[in-house]
């Protein structure tokens, strides 16, 4: 006969029986670092996936700037930079006028003419790299850096503000080329405006 309130002893071998005076086991704690895991690895999606987005749009906004042509003749901006044709030379094989630095185009080469005013408030370098010449298919030119050193004597120039300066900007182009415009950037990362040549 067992007394009340007394825990009745389990079996032999067996576990013992909860609710005959045993108390109930322990609850499993939940781990909480999981959940946190999480949370830290949605908000770092979500963050990547907003800055794609951000720079998607503003890439979208610089081609549709940079796709813009301005009428021939026209001064186009970009940056500190006011760009302004003033003429363009009917392609020739070679340029420059010294023996040591003349450069042979694997086409031929269209010179484009250009006068640069620094339009910004700081001195501001001209690299003549980050120019491009487009033809009338779309085909994007960079310029030939070598035959620029050979027409201009330099690959650079720092531009005080107000201040102006004229370079002949080569580009080697198959034979036949139809230069359409020009795509010019005060620094490679600038968005870019285009004129056109005709």
């Amino acid at each position: 006969m067992s007394i009340p309130n007394q825990p009745v002893p389990p079996p032999p071998g067996g576990p013992p029986m909860y609710g005959q005076g045993y108390p109930p086991p322990p609850r499993k704690k939940r781990k909480l670092w999981p959940w946190i895991l999480l949370a830290v690895v949605v908000l770092f999606f979500g963050g990547c996936f907003a800055l794609v987005g951000t720079a998607a749009h503003e890439v979208s906004k610089s081609t549709d700037k940079s796709t813009a042509v301005a009428a021939a003749g026209s001064e186009v901006r970009d940056g500190k930079f006011a760009f302004a044709v003033t003429a363009v030379d009917p392609p020739v094989a070679t340029v420059g006028d010294n023996e040591i630095l003349r450069k042979t185009a694997q086409g031929e080469y269209v010179l484009v003419h250009v006068a640069i005013t620094n339009i910004g408030d700081k001195a501001q370098s001209y690299f003549g790299e980050n120019q491009k010449l487009i033809d009338d298919q779309g085909k994007q030119y960079s310029n030939d850096t070598s035959a620029e050193l050979a027409a201009n004597g330099d690959l650079t120039a720092e531009i005080n503000p107000g201040n102006k300066i004229s370079v002949s900007i080569p580009f080697d182009v198959p034979k036949g080329t139809v230069p359409a415009t020009v795509e010019f950037h005060d620094s490679m990362f600038s968005g870019g405006a285009r004129v056109a040549l005709k």
